[in-house]
């Protein structure tokens, strides 16, 4: 695959930094609705027939590049573009389609992801929540967890069980869920060890989805979830990665203003993590280019989880024993402050389980790529 960028992705270059410069900062609840205005949300959609722009694989990343490099708002709307969107290009009616990529390319309507639940986390095809049909709608209850931004989203993707009795992949089905039903649906925010709170239990008693916003068929959810899935841990982790380099770049300054780049085994350290990401961009933008490789989305959410964990106990060790410490005051409603590097190194313990742990996806590689006999399951 051929990388290499034409004068027609210098002059995109040159469009998206002047766009950002002139529109930041900017206020974080109005940034999805002022990428949707400059037309900047669902640049890889195979169209622009909803207010969006199109873009070739290297004008989006060049946008990537270019939205780092302006240290521009974390995306909420995220979920909505670059997961539930496509899924819907690929699988959706063009009613769906008419109803809902147009309020996402124009930052009006933010998604959460039902898949996750007590029970049943890595292991997704153990859900139990159900959705029952009644006339023109389905009644969803039971609980998810781990569900971000829920406490912000207009809709939820959940996938729930239409057929009572059913087991495992079988009986699935995907449903576009409204948010807006009090009594029906209540979020609970998670309390992390950071002392924040992105992630999110819900709890369905009866919410009302309607028949018309199922994705797919009835019964054939498990196929639209491994679909989303597959950009959610291969295509999407390029966006991820701009955080990464900043997160990277924020520990090497550390490094060198404490002295620790001095020492031999921290400078090897870095190198590693430095030379990681190269591999993860370049197996991401291998990914984007339509790799058929069926282990791709595990390999790309092992490679991402473990070099997350390692940079935050690496920033860990460039801090030195103060790291341990949380600065400010004790006090009962928030027993701790805590600074980047703490924030980086508690959040991170958390990447090689949440999203499909690595115990999971390496089972994934061994089983659907190598051909090793299934792991055998006790009832």
């Amino acid at each position: 695959m051929d990388f290499r960028f034409t004068p027609a992705d210098h002059a995109f270059r040159d469009t998206a930094a002047t766009w950002l410069a002139s529109h930041l900062p900017a206020q974080p609840a109005q940034w999805e609705r002022e990428l949707g205005r400059g037309g900047w949300i669902g640049l890889g959609w195979p169209e622009a027939a909803y207010g969006n722009r199109t873009a070739t694989l290297t004008q989006q990343v060049v946008w990537a590049e270019e939205y780092a490099r302006a240290a521009a708002p974390t995306r909420t709307g995220h979920i909505g573009e670059n997961l539930l969107a496509p899924t819907l290009i690929a699988h959706g009616t063009p009613a769906q389609k008419h109803r809902f990529l147009p309020p996402i390319a124009r930052g009006e309507e933010l998604w959460c992801q039902g898949y996750s639940e007590p029970g049943a986390g890595s292991d997704l095809a153990g859900i139990r929540t159900a959705a029952r049909r009644d006339g023109d709608t389905y009644r969803v209850t039971g609980q998810k967890i781990w569900t971000s931004l829920a406490h912000e989203a207009d809709w939820c993707f959940v996938l729930a069980r239409t057929e009572e009795g059913s087991r495992r992949h079988h009986g699935l089905s995907f449903l576009l869920v409204p948010m807006d039903q009090p009594g029906r649906i209540e979020v609970r925010p998670i309390r992390q060890m950071t002392g924040t709170s992105e992630f999110n239990e819900v709890f369905f008693d009866g919410a009302l989805a309607r028949a018309e916003h199922l994705v797919g068929g009835e019964g054939n959810g498990w196929q639209i979830a491994m679909s989303l899935l597959a950009l959610e841990r291969g295509v999407s982790t390029l966006a991820q990665q701009i955080g990464f380099a900043r997160e990277l770049a924020g520990v090497v300054a550390l490094a060198r203003a404490r002295g620790a780049a001095l020492d031999p085994t921290t400078r090897e350290r870095l190198v590693a993590q430095w030379a990681a990401l190269q591999t993860m961009r370049w197996n991401a933008l291998r990914t984007l280019g339509g790799t058929q490789d069926a282990g791709a989305p595990s390999v790309a959410k092992l490679l991402w989880g473990g070099w997350h964990r390692r940079l935050g106990e690496l920033a860990m060790a460039v801090r030195g024993a103060e790291a341990t410490v949380a600065p400010g005051d004790w006090d009962a409603s928030h027993p701790y402050e805590l600074d980047d590097v703490q924030r980086l190194f508690l959040f991170t313990r958390a990447d090689t389980i949440y999203g499909g742990s690595d115990e999971i996806q390496r089972t994934i590689i061994a089983e659907r790529v190598l051909g090793l006999p299934r792991e055998v399951r006790v009832p």
